[in-house]
């Protein structure tokens, strides 16, 4: 296949701030997680496929192929309005849990 470009897991991308190793960052609309430390204006490897546990809002509820969204504070939350859509419950995670799996992108 001569047009295939790569195979899509990983982006390289520039933040305009500092990204922890494991922590999401939106490329567009793209939820990325960073493959390790990423400072600001520092090109850096994100992975784009896959499920991950990310930090959620404590109070929701999320059950099990739910719609998950990404705050502004890089937290995920069932609520659409003013988020971006992250992916999708990979597990159940309980209110109160601070944590939720999700395949991202999906």
């Amino acid at each position: 296949m001569n047009n295939l470009v790569c195979d899509g897991h990983t982006i390289d991308h520039t933040p305009t701030v500092d990204v922890a190793s494991g922590a999401t960052a939106l490329i567009g609309k793209l939820v990325g997680v960073a493959l390790g430390n990423v400072a600001a204006n520092s090109e850096g490897t994100f992975v784009t496929t896959g499920v991950f546990e990310l930090p959620k809002v404590s109070v929701d509820d999320i059950g099990q192929g739910a719609l998950v969204y990404l705050k502004s504070d890089n937290t995920v939350t069932t609520t659409a309005s003013g988020n971006t859509l992250a992916g999708k419950a990979w597990a159940d995670a309980s209110n109160p849990s601070e944590t939720v799996w999700v395949k991202i992108n999906a």
